[in-house]
């Protein structure tokens, strides 16, 4: 395939296509049941304003974080002034809410009304707010019992701004690295990606009016930006140059994402250029039609975690695996491969979750990928998606030569939160299942 019509094809995949029409549907039910009660008003869907990554227009396929805001009716200002007018007024929305949805779980979170769909994995944020005379919003702060300042229209102005100068691809990119966020488990919010993809296009104008055969050198030069931009908590957002928190750092990941285009580009008119992106992007970069299913030797079983569930990275986790063999202390691979340690046959391998910023409960999901020659001509590649052998574990068993690849998965509320993944180089002998203790 041509680099044009990879991109061309990855980006088609990463349409919020038909989710967009039951997101609307779900706003326009959560702003007629609050009209209903702030307004008097039946029926009605005024007053509410999208925000987040789906209001500036950049959200992608699995998004489940939905941002709106209700704009309260002015007069009713002093009467949640004071110290315990933020929680009046988020619990008269929860309950106005609790109304409409008598079976969803809607609960108030410091500074907004959560529902949580479980039928379709979304989560809307609702932000209660009065608006100011600049267009700014008051809204409510549980947690400091005072009304803050928030500005999303100037964040959506500014995205639209970028968009425009530069020939929509300020919203390309932005979708792009939504997709390597939510491949590579990296825990970055919208609004920070958002943020720092107008601030790549306001260090260059290489990009401004580039079509999608270029978009190869585009992701290549914004991933070095990013590796290169200096560790820091926050950054002012675009447009309303509000703190927008960094939860953890993307630098590492920026790099190993600027390698693999390297390679990527080096490969173009292969059909291994397809797998080289798909490190990079996911699954939502379209395999080669080059090789016949005919003249494969293996089966492909390898499953994807975007095929069964939403993937929107929130959270962050983080795996090892104890490597242990009769007679012999056990280690942790990541040690090993940092001191240059190979892998071998028959070493029994415990896959643990080492770190999880994801509250409880959760569940978590594995995948066990072989790779190489010998996993081929056994025809075990494997790679499905299995459940845990206990708790935050994964048992498992080195058996041949090749580079494998162990992935984890965190799920909550039927959503993807939170992944990572270890690189398993076995020296002289696929993984194989170990069974449970």
């Amino acid at each position: 395939m041509k680099t044009s019509d990879i991109f061309d094809a990855l980006l088609t995949n990463l349409k919020v296509g038909d989710t967009a029409s039951m997101v609307a549907a779900r706003r326009d039910e959560i702003a007629k049941a609050l009209n209903k009660d702030f307004y008097g008003a039946e029926g009605s869907t005024t007053h509410k304003l999208m925000i987040g990554s789906f209001g500036r227009h950049t959200a992608i396929r699995g998004v489940s974080d939905l941002d709106l805001i209700f704009i309260l009716p002015a007069d009713m200002r002093p009467t949640y002034n004071g110290e315990s007018g933020p929680r009046r007024i988020l619990e008269r929305v929860r309950d106005d809410l609790k109304a409409r949805y008598t079976k969803t779980d809607v609960r108030v979170d410091q500074c907004v009304v959560r529902i949580q769909f479980a039928s379709n994995a979304f989560m809307f944020e609702i932000q209660p707010a009065f608006e100011n005379t600049d267009g700014s919003f008051d809204y409510p702060d549980t947690k400091a019992e005072q009304w803050k300042v928030t500005k999303p229209r100037e964040e959506i102005a500014a995205t639209k701004a970028c968009n425009d100068r530069t020939s929509t691809n300020m919203r390309h990119l932005a979708r792009m690295v939504r997709a390597w966020k939510n491949n590579t488990g990296v825990n970055m919010g919208g609004l920070l990606i958002d943020t720092l993809v107008h601030k790549f296009f306001s260090h260059t104008s290489d990009y401004d009016s580039a079509g999608a055969g270029s978009f190869a050198y585009m992701a290549r030069d914004f991933f070095a930006f990013l590796r290169d931009e200096p560790e820091q908590d926050y950054y002012l957002a675009l447009g309303s140059q509000q703190r927008v928190h960094v939860k953890a750092k993307f630098q590492p990941k920026a790099q190993k994402a600027y390698n693999r285009c390297l390679e990527a580009i080096e490969l173009e008119g292969k059909s291994s250029a397809n797998k080289k992106w798909r490190e990079v992007f996911g699954s939502s970069v379209p395999l080669s039609t080059s090789t016949s299913e005919a003249s494969r030797s293996f089966r492909d079983t390898e499953e994807y975690i975007e095929d069964r569930l939403p993937v929107d990275v929130t959270e962050s986790v983080s795996i090892d695996c104890k490597v242990t063999q009769d007679g012999f202390r056990p280690t942790w691979l990541r040690a090993m491969r940092r001191d240059g340690f190979l892998l071998r046959a028959n070493k029994a391998l415990r896959f643990v979750v080492t770190e999880c910023s994801c509250e409880q409960p959760y569940e978590v999901k594995w995948k066990v990928l072989n790779s190489g020659p010998e996993a081929e001509r056994r025809d075990m590649i494997r790679g499905q998606i299995v459940s845990s052998s206990k708790a935050g574990v994964r048992i498992e068993h080195s058996d041949f030569k090749g580079e494998h690849v162990v992935e984890c998965y965190v799920v909550k509320d039927g959503v993807v939160v939170a992944r990572d993944r270890i690189e398993v180089p076995i020296s002289n002998t696929t993984v194989r299942p170990t069974a449970s203790p």
